[in-house]
C-alpha cells in the first residue's frame, strides 16, 4: 500500500518529536532505533526511509527540541523563566523540558554537526531572550547558571534534599541579582 507524501510528513515528524523526547529523557545512546521507531508506532525497517542514520536524526530531533523550547520561552519574561526552569516540574520533565540541560554532556562527545546543531539552537535561545533581558554576556551567564544548577540537580537522587537546595540557590541567587541590577 503506498503511502501519501501528508503521510510522509507526518510519520516523518512523529518520528522527530518521538526522538526529541527519549533522547532528552534518556540520552543519545540509551534508545535504539527499533525502540524509537515503536515508540512512534512505526516499524523498525521504516527507520533508513526517513533518515541516513541515527546522527541525522539526533541533529533533527536536537533543533525541534530547541525550536518547541523557543516556542515556548518566547515573550516570556526573565523572572518567570528563571522561576520555571529551575523548579522541580522542570527538573522531573527531562523529556519535554530543555535540551540543554538534558543533552549537553551527550553531545559535548558526538561529531561536529551535532555540536554545530546544539551551538545553534543556544543560539537561537539567545537571539528570543536576548531582546529585553540584557546583554550578550548577560545571557550567556545567565544560562549557563540556569543548566549548570539544572544537570546538579538532576545528578542527585530524585527526593534528595541537595536536589532541591540546588534549585532553590540558583534560583534565589539569579533573581536577587536581577534585584540589585534594578
Amino acid at each position: 500500500m503506498k503511502v501519501s507524501k501528508d503521510q510522509v510528513r507526518e510519520n516523518r515528524m512523529r518520528i522527530v518529536e518521538t526522538a526529541s523526547e527519549l533522547f532528552r529523557e534518556r540520552g543519545y545512546d540509551g534508545v535504539g532505533v527499533a525502540e524509537l521507531m515503536s515508540a512512534a508506532g512505526l516499524t523498525h525497517g521504516g527507520f533508513y526511509k526517513h533518515f541516513g542514520s541515527k546522527a541525522d536524526l539526533m541533529a533533527e530531533a536536537m533543533s525541534c527540541g530547541f525550536t518547541r523550547s523557543a516556542e515556548s520561552t518566547a515573550g516570556v519574561d526573565r523572572e518567570k523563566f528563571i522561576e520555571y526552569y529551575l523548579s522541580r516540574q522542570h527538573r522531573d520533565d527531562m523529556g519535554k523540558g530543555c535540551v540543554m540541560s538534558a543533552l549537553g554532556t551527550d553531545t559535548a562527545r558526538q561529531s561536529a554537526s551535532i555540536k554545530a546543531t546544539f551551538a545553534a539552537g543556544i543560539e537561537r535561545q539567545l537571539a528570543i531572550l536576548g531582546t529585553e533581558n540584557g546583554t550578550r554576556a548577560d545571557l550567556i551567564d545567565t544560562i549557563a547558571h540556569l543548566v549548570g544548577a539544572l544537570v546538579l540537580s538532576r545528578a542527585c537522587p530524585d527526593n534528595s534534599a541537595l536536589a532541591d537546595e540546588i534549585l532553590d540557590v540558583c534560583r534565589t541567587q539569579l533573581l536577587s541579582q536581577d534585584a540589585r541590577k534594578d
